[in-house]
């Protein structure tokens, strides 16, 4: 294989995405998921692929420079025009919703759901938060879903 040979990636999509970075700064553009994942059917989501074990992710910015590669570290925030991780409709029927408030070491503070699926023994806010050890969690808010990096977060309030 020599430099630049892409014969050996798996193909990727471009995936629309609000960035927001430690220093503040926000910008639009595109991160990339992998067509497929080997450990189910299906495209990877933006989720895992924020919480893949790699320090920085590929983030193409509307009308700036043609690709940035960004640490995950300094990530605060990934939005996305799209529902909760829970695509498919019986499993986010099933699936248990809490409402939280997200205060972020920037000073900003996100209110949504969280939803996850678990026994009726760990249904709470602080289960959820707990339950991974990855380093983003979602929220959704209606239409959009914010990936929130856990080293970003000051406290986080349950039922508001």
């Amino acid at each position: 294989m020599t430099p630049g040979d892409s014969s050996l990636f798996l193909p990727r999509t471009p995936v629309r995405v609000r960035l927001r970075l430690a220093d503040g700064e926000a910008r639009e553009g595109e991160v990339f998921v992998m067509d497929r994942v080997p450990y189910r059917d299906g495209p990877e989501t933006v989720l895992e692929m924020l919480n893949r074990e790699e320090d920085f992710f590929a983030f193409r910015p509307t009308g700036g420079p043609p690709v940035l590669l960004v640490a995950r570290s300094h990530t605060v925030t990934v939005t996305v025009d799209a529902p909760g991780p829970l695509s498919d409709p019986a499993r986010r029927a099933a699936a248990q919703a809490v409402p939280l408030t997200v205060a972020l070491a920037t000073g900003d503070a996100l209110t949504g759901e969280a939803q996850f699926e678990a026994p009726l023994s760990r249904q709470r806010a602080l289960d959820y938060l707990n339950a991974s050890r990855d380093p983003f969690f979602a929220l959704t808010q209606g239409e959009s879903t914010t990936f929130i990096n856990r080293a970003h977060v000051r406290h986080v309030q349950p039922g508001t």
